[in-house]
């Protein structure tokens, strides 16, 4: 009994030895190389936009009241369908008081009275919707709405005509908000320039223009860092390859000052010039010639442009990007 059980120790330990020299091999074969990234120092064009869905109105749509009470109508001179221009009479009464006109262009949706009817003030006679002057009310976010102003620039597409732009400005800012799931969203209502075959209920998605530079300095949003001092920074890339003493980053950290941002862009309106190339977060890698392959290994701040994460270089934190933009 003895001998088999100083057997089967024998191969548990042989077995043990076995697993940790393949598991050495292993690691030993894994490589890691960093692959270094840059951008140039753009300037052009820069603009930030914000977005948000909602769906097409009539600018008007009112019910048309009676303003005296007892009045006999004489005459009902619109049914329902007809289009009238502001000023047309639409109900005479018989005792030649002042008829009920259209208070604007428009086509009467709906009529609820009739020759020789006795209507008191305030009651409903008829509808009237203007179909020709459309606008539309999009739900935007508690973040974003702080910035949407009153008179901006609005670009919109409609699901029902995918090829189609349309344009419009921003006309009011909801003053309270509607809350679902622990955040808000605020009503804006655009008016829409040109409303061509648009009709009331389409859905529609807006951009609106918060802010544009037309000469803007700009770099990707992963090449701003922060240091301990909340300074923001870039890494000007050095063409010999020398090393930053101070920060142990290959290049020169720069102060600079920021202006707009957009998801993929920051201005940067002082401390750099067009032209200049910086550093961007590194990507690192890890690869084995094991049977299991290569594996990305992210160590960074966030992503970038394809999916795959970054790492910053040592000594930078990277910074967010703003909403949206083009």
């Amino acid at each position: 009994m003895k001998k088999w059980i100083w057997i089967l120790i024998s191969v548990l330990v042989v077995g043990y030895v076995g697993y940790q020299w393949f598991h050495s091999k292993s690691s030993a074969s894994t490589s890691t190389t960093t692959q270094v990234r840059t951008a140039t120092v753009q300037k052009g064009k820069l603009e930030v936009t914000i977005s948000g869905s909602g769906t097409v109105e009539p600018v008007t749509t009112e019910d048309l009241k009676a303003t005296e009470d007892n009045n006999e109508i004489d005459e009902v001179l619109v049914s329902a369908g007809d289009t009238v221009s502001a000023g047309d009479e639409l109900v005479t009464f018989t005792d030649d008081s002042d008829p009920i006109t259209a208070p604007t262009s428009g086509t009467i949706t709906t009529v609820s009275v009739a020759s020789g009817d006795r209507i008191n003030k305030g009651m409903v006679v008829a509808h009237l919707t203007n179909y020709n002057d459309l606008q539309t009310v999009v739900s935007v976010d508690e973040l974003d709405i702080p910035k949407v102003k009153v008179g901006q620039t609005v670009t919109l597409t409609v699901s029902a005509y995918p090829d189609a732009t349309y344009t419009g400005k921003v006309t009011a800012v909801g003053e309270e908000g509607t809350s679902s799931s622990g955040s808000s969203t605020f009503n804006v209502t655009i008016h829409i320039d040109k409303p061509t075959n648009l009709k009331v209920g389409m859905s529609t998605s807006a951009t609106i223009l918060t802010a544009s530079k037309t000469d803007a300095l700009y770099v990707p949003v992963d090449a701003i860092y922060t240091n301990d001092n909340k300074e923001k920074y870039v890494i000007i890339a050095s063409a010999n390859g020398s090393t930053d003493s101070s920060s142990g980053t290959t290049g020169e950290q720069k102060t600079v000052k920021t202006g707009i941002e957009t998801d993929e862009y920051v201005e940067i309106t002082e401390g750099v010039t067009e032209g200049q190339t910086v550093q961007l977060p590194e990507l690192t890698s890890s690869s084995s010639s094991s049977s299991q392959g290569g594996m990305m290994q992210g160590q960074g701040m966030g992503r970038n442009f394809d999916g795959q994460d970054m790492a910053p270089p040592s000594g930078g934190q990277g910074t967010t990007g703003g909403k949206t933009g083009n």
